[in-house]
């Protein structure tokens, strides 16, 4: 678990706001912070990560003080566990894809994750490319692989599929998907798009002005609780037989039937729809 309290005074583009809020985020979720620009949100990030000193407050990960006012205590970035992906991928311009995965997996990586990490991010070929040969994509892509070689505890996203092409943006979302699946690392979110919040996130933080306004998972914080309403989400292909197969999504497995024409493979990610009810989500298709 994560515990978060803050207080800062921060200029906004509306003028003065001060940021208090309190967060607790479970050890492997996936969590958004979803508001308007100027909320407070990406300053919640860098709070989070040590890059800015809230005013008073503190921020304890599984037990370990991170930033205490009253105790004095304030950790450097460094030893906090985390890593950052900004909304530039502000990779390093003089060093190659891998060298830069490399550099962040430290002195002594372990190569059969990243490796694993290089293939579920599809950079094989490009690998050898200096950041301006890549796409905006390959870049975002590229440097979420970075972030997560060095193995953080939590993942601190601010934005990061800003600028991208839907094509582009769908892709970043399911590497991201699948990794958090397999890694089960805890993921902070920062966005102002419904639909992404809704397709990732298993909680959100709605923050406007500083202030948590409400809390839950996205179908609750967004009211869309009757069982007339109907999300679309990616979810992975995990296994099949020649009527059915089997999906995951956010952990969750269904069983749906399978008409398509062509051979489902497994791994592979398909589009379903979701009723986003509590009772309507847990049981539809559930195994």
């Amino acid at each position: 678990m994560i515990d978060i309290t803050l207080q800062k005074s921060l200029n906004s583009q509306g003028g003065k706001i001060t940021l208090d809020l309190s967060l607790q985020i479970a050890a492997g979720s996936f969590n958004a912070l979803f508001g308007p620009s100027g909320a407070g949100k990406t300053s919640t990030l860098k709070m989070i990560s040590g890059l800015l000193k809230p005013d008073t407050g503190s921020i304890q990960s599984h037990g370990d003080i991170w930033f205490d006012s009253q105790k004095k205590i304030n950790l450097a970035p460094g030893k906090r566990k985390i890593a950052y992906v900004f909304q530039d991928a502000a990779l390093f311009p003089n060093m190659s894809v891998l060298e830069n995965i490399k550099y962040a997996a430290g002195a002594d990586p372990d190569k059969a994750y990243l490796e694993n990490l290089i293939s579920s991010m599809g950079l094989e070929k490009l690998v050898n490319h200096k950041p301006d040969m890549l796409s905006g994509g390959q870049a975002k892509r590229a440097a979420l692989a970075r972030a997560l070689a060095q193995k953080p505890e939590l993942l601190l996203l601010d934005e990061p599929f800003s600028a991208l092409d839907q094509s582009a943006k769908i892709k970043l979302q399911q590497h991201l998907s699948r990794l958090h699946q397999d890694y089960g690392f805890t993921v902070i979110l920062v966005s102002h798009d419904h639909a992404e919040v809704m397709q990732l996130a298993q909680n959100a933080f709605v923050i406007e002005d500083g202030k948590l306004l409400r809390s839950g998972t996205p179908a609750e914080v967004f009211g869309l609780e009757s069982a007339s309403d109907e999300i679309t989400v990616m979810a992975q292909i995990i296994d099949h037989d020649t009527e059915s197969i089997t999906v995951m999504h956010q952990g969750r497995t269904y069983r749906l039937t399978w008409e398509a024409s062509h051979q489902p493979t497994i791994g592979s990610w398909i589009n379903i729809r979701l009723k986003t009810s509590n009772a309507q989500i847990n049981a539809l298709n559930k195994l």
